[in-house]
């Protein structure tokens, strides 16, 4: 008993001590928390990369199911800034994309690979996939269509 009223008592002393009188709020960076595209203070200047597609929708028309079908979305960065696409994610395990992991600088272009399975599939199909980057906007949509089986 008398060592458990001790180790409450050690622990509590730590606690105070480990969170008394050490905030610290002067010296905060600003531009660690000024974002350029927040709805106050809106930087027009601000250099930004913008992923822009050729085309955001692809209909595959007609498949038979188990077919492993891909096309290539083709982009180019219209911004100001390198591109940086940092993942891609679809709306069901039958979809999956490949995308460019380096830097894409203003003006240049590369592709985003999807690729569908049909198998397990009937029927009309529409599958979505986000692109996340450091874009403005920094999610972006692509889309594919597939009527499976006829």
């Amino acid at each position: 008993m008398r060592k458990t009223v001790y180790f409450i008592m050690v622990m509590g002393a730590m606690l105070i001590a480990g969170c008394g009188g050490n905030e610290k709020t002067e010296g905060v960076d600003v531009d660690l928390i000024n974002n350029p595209k927040s709805a106050e203070g809106y930087d027009n200047e601000a250099k930004l990369p913008v992923l822009t597609f050729d085309e955001d929708l692809h209909d595959f028309g007609r498949l038979s199911a188990g077919e492993n079908i891909s096309y290539s979305f083709h982009f180019r960065n219209s911004g100001a800034a390198d591109l940086i696409i940092s993942g891609c994610s679809a709306t069901c395990g039958c979809t999956v994309a490949s995308y460019p992991k380096e830097r894409i600088a203003p003006g240049g272009d590369g592709y985003i690979t999807v690729t569908f399975n049909s198998t397990g599939k009937s029927g009309q199909q529409y599958q979505e996939v986000t692109v996340l980057s450091n874009a403005q906007p920094a999610r972006s949509k692509l889309k594919i269509t597939a009527q499976v089986g006829y």
